[in-house]
């Protein structure tokens, strides 16, 4: 064998072994997600929240959500509504304000994007007469259960400083996009989120539903601009000991795209800033957690590492194929050793399926999320070209804004 075949072979051979083991990794610890410990409340409303609403022309989607904030089982003298007006050309500040929230308007060329406008409307609130004690980040085109702000309370009473809320989806039923986008958050919340939570390891923040200490932020500062800025945060914390949690008992409703290709800029948009926040973060959190033979840490630094795994998996799958297809070239190249064996990969596989519908059961999801699991497997395949996509332009800064347009109110949510 040659010395550039025996190299081949040897990487081959190491990133078989490097995803295996994260595969089994992330099904073990994806169990510990199937058992639901009781949160109960047992404190009276005592801290006070500025909401932050982030909107670029969200004309279409933003009354439902001051109509459905103005109306949480909460004090209402406890919490104020901001809605940060991000360069919009639409009428979205006026709707705002007749709705009876507190409209910011902000208009920069410069520095586009939800992790600046955040960090600007912050530089406002410290300058305001009020303060308070937590600040909560919504979506434009979210809704959130009524006891959304109860929950926090508690979380906050019992000395957590970052948290985020469950991310349910407004609206499933549109299109098998959609569906399909549920179907992922149901395994995310139940099998991602509360696993790590009944573990006691970092949860990752989802961008909307997020609820930070003002201390905290006035500490840190919030300095997340990427394209991801809830990955960017929750690494910036992590790296500092302090770890996200999770309140699965607080729900946000989140439209999702209901086209391919406005899922597939979406999810692009994603994998761009995971890779750009990877770049920057994974050595730092893998170092520091072998350092100090921190757990929380190395699962922080595994989940920055999921889109490289992803293309990882593409390649071995690729060359695998390539190995059955086309057995005389492959032989040249020196590249035979498989280091699993084909029912490894089976077995892990079918374990990561099955928890799609054993998370679908367990958060009671609707028939139609069943029926939807036939055609999911497509859905799962488009991520691999976003992925390699996003792996090549990951130094794109450029903040693909999401159309939104269903105007569901809270109450349309059970029909």
């Amino acid at each position: 064998m040659s010395i550039l075949g025996s190299l081949a072979d040897g990487a081959f051979i190491a990133l078989q072994g490097l995803t295996g083991a994260i595969s089994a990794y992330q099904v073990g610890v994806s169990m510990f997600g199937i058992k639901q410990m009781k949160d109960t409340r047992v404190h009276t409303p005592q801290k006070t929240f500025a909401i932050f609403v982030a909107a670029h022309n969200e004309a279409e989607v933003i009354e439902p959500l001051i109509e459905n904030l103005q109306k949480l089982d909460y004090p209402r003298e406890m919490y104020d509504i901001f809605v940060i007006c991000d360069n919009c050309t639409d009428s979205t500040a006026d709707i705002v304000r007749n709705a009876g929230a507190l409209a910011f308007e902000r208009f920069d060329d410069t520095k586009r994007g939800k992790g600046y406008a955040i960090e600007w409307m912050l530089e406002r609130l410290w300058e305001q007469e009020r303060q308070y004690d937590a600040v909560v980040m919504f979506d434009a085109d979210n809704l959130a259960a009524k006891d959304f702000l109860l929950e926090m309370n508690e979380k906050l009473m019992t000395g957590s400083r970052v948290v985020q809320g469950y991310l349910d989806t407004k609206n499933p039923n549109d299109s098998w996009i959609s569906m399909s986008m549920a179907i992922s958050y149901y395994f995310t919340n139940r099998m991602w989120q509360l696993a790590r939570y009944n573990l006691g390891l970092a949860n990752a923040l989802g961008g909307t539903g997020i609820c930070i200490d003002t201390a905290l932020l006035k500490e840190m500062g919030w300095g997340a601009h990427s394209l991801t800025e809830d990955v960017e945060f929750t690494a910036r914390c992590v790296e500092r000991g302090i770890y996200p949690t999770w309140a699965h008992n607080a729900r946000v409703y989140d439209e999702k795209p209901n086209t391919l290709k406005a899922s597939y800029n979406q999810r692009l948009r994603w994998m761009q800033g995971h890779f750009d926040c990877a770049s920057r973060y994974f050595w730092p959190l893998l170092g520091k957690s072998i350092k100090n033979r921190n757990w929380a840490m190395l699962d922080a630094a595994l989940y920055l590492f999921q889109p490289m795994r992803l293309l990882i998996i593409f390649l071995t799958s690729v060359i695998l194929y390539l190995q059955l297809v086309m057995p005389s070239w492959w032989a040249v190249t020196d590249i035979q050793r498989v280091l699993l064996p084909t029912e490894y990969w089976v077995l892990i596989n079918a374990l990561l399926y099955a928890q799609l519908p054993l998370s679908m059961f367990l958060e009671k999801a609707n028939w139609r999320a069943y029926v939807a699991l036939i055609i999911y497997p497509v859905f799962l395949l488009t991520w691999f070209p976003i992925t390699l996509v996003a792996f090549f332009t990951k130094n794109n800064k450029t903040w693909s804004h999401t159309q939104h347009n269903r105007a569901i109110r809270l109450d349309e949510l059970s029909n």
